[in-house]
């Protein structure tokens, strides 16, 4: 009989706090993930929108890539991890029921790079009301170079959010906050209602980290809806603040180029 990917203790920690810290992948495993995900990052944009996703920030040294979207159908093997791999069998379980690929990114955090307000996911997710997402640290991810902060137990419901869609300042200040150092290959499982957000890099070493979010299936296979409606907005809409925008809410801090 196959080992489960989690044990029963871990389920009911998830679900008692809405994260999870897993160490699904050996060392030779991590890096073929950090291999991967430089030829991601290396990929030239594609200036008419029709295959990848890059973006871009401002940082002190100048513009550096900050995200990388809609990778999976181009890179086989980053595909194969992200749909076929021990990843999903821990998003089924943490999900309860099976559950399909709803979108993926990679958050690069290079050394000057931006961090990201208190936020939940779920208002960014259009179409789907049950969802997951998980941090796979590509390098070690501490407190210098910008790890995740996490709420534990607050993932009930939506939180009051500002004009940005992030958690309004009078409500951040009455969580607790918990840092959680990801090492590499290590994985940080949230609940989309679960808060969170990131410090900036301020090392000089990057934070790249793989994002994917998974969807029960039972709601369906929404990931060309979920980037089909991401450019809709992005093309419909006229960006001029002062945040470089990534994302259907305003939680990037990092500056447009």
């Amino acid at each position: 009989m196959a080992t489960a990917p989690i044990t029963t203790a871990d389920i009911e920690f998830f679900n008692a706090n809405g994260w999870l810290l897993t160490r699904p992948f050996t060392r030779e495993q991590t890096a073929q993930i950090v291999k991967w995900v430089s030829e991601v990052q290396g990929w030239k944009e594609d200036s008419s929108n029709t295959t990848w996703l890059q973006h871009y920030e401002l940082t002190d040294d100048g513009p550096k890539i900050c995200r990388s979207e809609n990778f999976v159908p181009y890179h086989a093997e980053l595909r194969e991890l992200l749909t076929a791999s021990s990843l999903t069998a821990i998003a089924d379980l943490l999900l309860g029921e099976p559950c399909v690929l709803y979108k993926e990114k990679i958050n690069y955090k290079l050394p000057g790079g931006a961090g990201y307000s208190p936020h939940q996911d779920a208002p960014a997710y259009p179409f789907v009301d049950k969802h997951i997402s998980c941090m796979i640290a590509v390098d070690d991810s501490l407190l210098d170079n910008g790890c995740l902060e996490v709420v534990s137990a607050r993932h009930q419901e939506l939180l009051p959010m500002d004009e940005r869609g992030c958690i309004r300042a009078e409500v951040v200040e009455t969580f607790d906050w918990q840092p959680v150092e990801v090492r590499a290959g290590e994985v940080l499982w949230f609940h989309s209602l679960a808060p969170h957000r990131s410090g900036a890099n301020n090392s000089p070493n990057p934070r790249r980290a793989i994002y994917p979010t998974y969807n029960s299936r039972s709601q369906g296979d929404l990931r060309d809806a979920y980037y089909a409606e991401k450019l809709r907005l992005f093309q419909e809409s006229t960006h001029s603040g002062d945040r470089a925008r990534v994302s259907l809410i305003g939680d990037f801090e990092g500056r447009p180029v």
